[in-house]
């Protein structure tokens, strides 16, 4: 210990200091005042090639590069005060003439003289070039795609974007800083709390990138979907942040198909209401409410009577138009909250949720009814439809969503039997009277195979004489277990299902083999008439010819059958229904318009079609008197077909005052129970042989 109280360092001490001075792999040196190597160990040999020999007495400048030794020797000067020591970074000549990357750590003494370690960095020199070298094709290949690349240093909270990313959004370099916050201050309001999340999430290591869409504002004020995406590539000793890089990718047109999309996966394309699945997606949602809060919720379907007709005469434009009208006029009954969906079609469906009492739908339905009662003005055309609508509640008619969409459709089915222009409730009995139909149906599709349906025969009477020379064919069930099921229960049955084609296919058959007896037994020239539905004229094409080709198998010819049609049909407007009309005339079979007046009339279409008789309504003749505007109806209808030449047959004829009238108004034939009811053939027979 000296005078001063210090340990002085022993011998042993001194000896291991020079041997890891002489061992280090890092340069070690000492310099004079004046900057020359006064002692350097073996590791400058190594690592630049100078011997000791060659350093000794020579100035550390004279190493460095020529074109950095001025900035190095200014760094030496104004170095701070030698306990804070400093760190230098240059190149630095080998002895063959090659240059190597040295990091000095400077350490200066008492004396004046300097301590130094020098470290050979330069692997690490060409590593961070070679990263830049990277980085900037990287930047470049993003920016040739499209992308905008931003580098974000958080600890210095300086971003530094490039120019893609800028011109992305409409500025330019002039009119930004190089701040984070210049772009989160423009993200959409929306949007900005999630982006925070996520950004966040990567940055504590919790998601392994960086991943946001959202909505950044234009210099023009316009709004880009943007998706980031972004990597920490390097954290400090405490695993925070140094260093960000990421890319902005401009997804905006990714967004409108993806909207788009969306929007026409749940609206309707015509009429820009709900379509069924946004409807159903809705409907589960109030029906939540409502279960939570003890209130109702009542589910409409709407259906327009008479649109078919709208869209048949004037065509697909008109009848989009009055769709879109329609939907106009329903949206503009219901309350706030309330949502009308279209399902397809002619048909609409209302939700009204949220309901106190029953009694407010009717308020709602009432008000749906008296708008589309008003008429369309459809370009040029003012044309008139009505609706029927069904009602269910929730909960006390069903829980389900199936459930209340059958109960709405079965009320409907009511409203629309009962005369249209209306609305009815589901009840239980209608539930009933559903299930009843459905195994109708079933039943129905054994009753061919089972010999379950006969042929029942109405005399058609010709007013002049009395005579007897026609009969329409009318079909019957006989149902095992239920007895007679009435035709208006089982024909929109069989209609819906299909089973008409081959039910009428047999009716023709046993009508044909019927009228080959009868022109045989009673007169030559008997004529049965048979009812062919819509659903057999559009279904099947060869119908027409294949019931032709069986007239001809059986020695018939086409003009013993009469086929009748509704008015609907002629309506239909396709060139399917013509040319079966056509199929009929050549064969020689005859055409019967059936319910003359009750439908959507168009005079048109008798001139259009070769129509061989026309049918009077019994809605008109029922009321026939001889001041009655009927009488003046059927004066004009029998006037009219006369004129166009076609045979009056009258319907429903049950009083002889009704025989007298239409015989005097010029009526050529006439059915009806006054004559008498639909017979099995050999009851006709014998009542035919009673007239005579």
């Amino acid at each position: 210990m000296n005078s001063l109280g210090q340990i002085e360092p022993s011998d042993d001490d001194a000896r291991l200091a020079g041997l890891a001075f002489e061992l280090s792999l890092d340069m070690l040196c000492v310099l004079t005042p004046d900057g020359l190597f006064e002692r350097v160990n073996p590791a400058w040999a190594q690592t630049l090639g100078w011997s000791e020999a060659q350093l000794l007495g020579r100035c550390w400048l004279e190493l460095a590069n020529a074109d950095q030794r001025a900035l190095l020797e200014q760094a030496v000067a104004t170095a701070p005060p030698r306990a804070k020591g400093f760190e230098l970074q240059g190149q630095f000549v080998c002895a063959d003439g090659s240059l190597r990357d040295l990091a000095w750590r400077w350490q200066r003494t008492a004396d004046g003289r300097s301590i130094c370690v020098v470290r050979d960095i330069t692997a690490q020199k060409l590593a961070e070039q070679s990263l830049r070298e990277s980085e900037d094709r990287w930047k470049l290949a993003l920016e040739s795609a499209g992308d905008g690349v931003w580098d974000w240093y958080p600890q210095t909270g300086v971003e530094v974007f490039s120019r893609r990313f800028i011109e992305m959004y409409g500025y330019s370099e002039e009119e930004l800083t190089s701040r984070p916050e210049e772009f989160d201050k423009r993200t959409h309001p929306d949007d900005i709390e999630q982006l925070l999340r996520d950004r966040q999430a990567h940055i504590e290591g919790r998601t392994p990138t960086y991943i946001n869409e959202h909505r950044v504002q234009c210099k023009d004020g316009s709004w880009k979907w943007i998706l980031t995406r972004g990597m920490v590539i390097s954290r400090d000793g405490q695993g925070r942040p140094l260093r960000m890089i990421g890319t902005h990718t401009d997804i905006t047109s990714r967004k409108q198909d993806e909207a788009l999309i969306w929007q026409q996966a749940h609206f309707d394309g015509l009429t820009g209401l709900p379509n069924r699945r946004m409807l159903r997606e809705r409907l589960a949602q109030a029906m939540a409410r409502c279960a939570a809060s003890g209130r109702l919720l009542a589910l409409l379907f709407i259906d327009l009577d008479h649109f078919k007709e709208v869209n048949d005469t004037l065509g697909h434009d008109k009848g989009d138009l009055l769709l879109i009208q329609a939907a106009q006029r329903i949206a503009h009954c219901l309350r706030e909250g309330d949502t009308v969906a279209r399902m397809g079609g002619d048909e609409f469906t209302v939700v009204l949720p949220g309901l106190g009492d029953p009694a407010e739908v009717e308020v709602v339905a009432q008000a749906v009814l008296d708008a589309l009662a008003a008429g369309f003005q459809l370009g040029n055309e003012l044309s008139f439809v009505s609706a029927s609508i069904g009602i269910t509640l929730y909960p006390q008619d069903a829980e389900l969503i199936e459930d209340l969409f059958k109960h709405a459709d079965q009320a409907l089915y009511v409203a629309k039997d009962a005369g249209r222009k209306r609305f009815s409730y589901f009840t239980p009995a209608l539930q009933e009277a559903a299930q009843n139909r459905l195994r109708l149906a079933n039943d129905l599709r054994a009753a061919l195979g089972a010999g379950q349906f006969e042929v029942h025969y109405q005399p058609i009477v010709e007013l002049g004489s009395g005579a007897v020379h026609k009969a329409e064919a009318l079909l019957r069930w006989q149902h095992p277990t239920r007895g007679p099921v009435a035709p208006n229960q089982f024909i929109p049955i069989a209609e819906a299902s299909g089973l008409i084609i081959d039910i009428g296919d047999w009716v023709f058959r046993q009508a044909a083999a019927q009228v080959g007896r009868w022109r045989a037994a009673l007169h030559p020239d008997f004529q049965i008439s048979i009812n062919k539905s819509p659903v057999q004229f559009r279904v099947d094409a060869q119908q027409g010819p294949a019931w032709a080709a069986w007239l001809q198998s059986l020695g018939l010819p086409g003009n013993s059958l009469v086929v009748e049609i509704t008015e609907g049909l002629l309506l239909d407007g396709s060139t399917d229904v013509a040319a079966r009309l056509m199929d009929l005339h050549a064969a020689g079979i005859g055409v019967s318009l059936d319910d003359f007046g009750t439908g959507y009339s168009s005079l048109s279409y008798l001139q259009k079609f070769d129509i061989d008789y026309l049918k009077i309504d019994q809605s008109f003749v029922r009321g026939l008197n001889l001041s009655s505007k009927d009488m003046a109806l059927c004066r004009a209808i029998i006037v009219m077909a006369h004129e166009l030449g076609m045979k009056v047959i009258a319907e429903g004829v049950e009083t002889p005052l009704q025989r007298d009238l239409l015989a005097e108004a010029g009526c050529d034939y006439a059915q009806g129970y006054l004559f008498a009811k639909a017979m099995p053939p050999d009851v006709f027979e014998a009542w035919l042989a009673e007239q005579t």
